[in-house]
């Protein structure tokens, strides 16, 4: 068993091959919570990747979280070629522990051409990572944090934006780029501040992420979640990843539980 203080970011994005197409991820840290969400997803993107051509990149994953992981036991990742084509492939992954399937990802993949580069819209203007206050949150020693100044209502803990980047030095892999920007994509809430949801408001249901641009995670990362709405339960918002200069890296979207405030079962 690992502890979060003998663990880095490197050593969750290594997967050990069990079988044709089939991944354990063979580090487990045992935590009091429920496996993190943003950790699955990236080892199944990983798992993913680790099947397609070298000069295929991720484009985008669609994630469902079907049941709480486990930290005390390895997650066994199964893959399915659903298509293999001269640009772009596309990948199916089931996450399994303990024989339950818990995590179901659908990923694209797509070889980089050129064309033109143009970013929309304004970027955010956040207060700069060298300005910002170190900031700690909780379960995620393994990166480095900043709280720079909010532009929404937070709680329960959760700033709705935060700078962000890797204690440890990642190889130089850009699917291991991706993958650690999965790895940070489910951080937080966007709903955090929104008045009425429960205590365990928050739980990850479906999270996607597009990927637009390669960076290094190396280098300061801005998490910026809006939030959108909340309707039968359920609270939904967007964001993205963005570099100090304002380069949109990826985008995101998640729908998360929002249960009335009150007693829980």
């Amino acid at each position: 068993m690992t502890t979060q203080a003998q663990c880095t970011l490197s050593d969750l994005l290594v997967l050990d091959k069990t079988a044709e197409d089939s991944y354990q991820a063979p580090v487990v840290v045992e935590e009091s919570f429920p496996l993190y969400g943003g950790q699955i997803a990236a080892q199944a993107l990983l798992a993913a990747g680790l099947t397609v051509s070298g000069r295929q990149l991720p484009r985008s994953l669609h994630a469902a979280y079907l049941l709480p992981g486990d930290t005390t036991a390895p997650v066994d990742f199964e893959v399915e070629r659903d298509r293999d084509g001269l640009s772009f492939s596309a990948r199916r992954v089931v996450a399994r522990q303990h024989g339950r399937t818990v995590f179901t990802m659908s990923a694209s993949f797509h070889e980089p051409s050129a064309g033109q580069d143009t970013q929309l819209g304004e970027h955010p203007a956040p207060t700069p990572p060298e300005e910002s206050e170190p900031f700690e949150m909780g379960r995620f020693p393994l990166l480095e944090w900043r709280l720079p100044a909010q532009t929404q209502p937070w709680g329960r803990g959760r700033p709705t934006r935060l700078w962000a980047r890797t204690k440890d030095t990642l190889p130089q892999n850009p699917l291991l780029d991706a993958c650690a920007l999965t790895y940070l994509s489910d951080v937080s809430t966007g709903i955090s501040g929104v008045s009425g949801g429960g205590k365990y408001a928050g739980i990850t249901l479906d999270h996607t992420v597009w990927f637009h641009r390669q960076v290094s995670f190396d280098s300061w990362i801005l998490l910026d979640m809006i939030p959108k709405t909340v309707a039968q339960g359920r609270g939904w918002y967007t964001g993205g990843m963005y570099t100090t200069e304002g380069t949109l890296a990826a985008s995101l979207a998640q729908e998360t539980l929002f249960p009335p405030a009150g007693p829980q079962r």
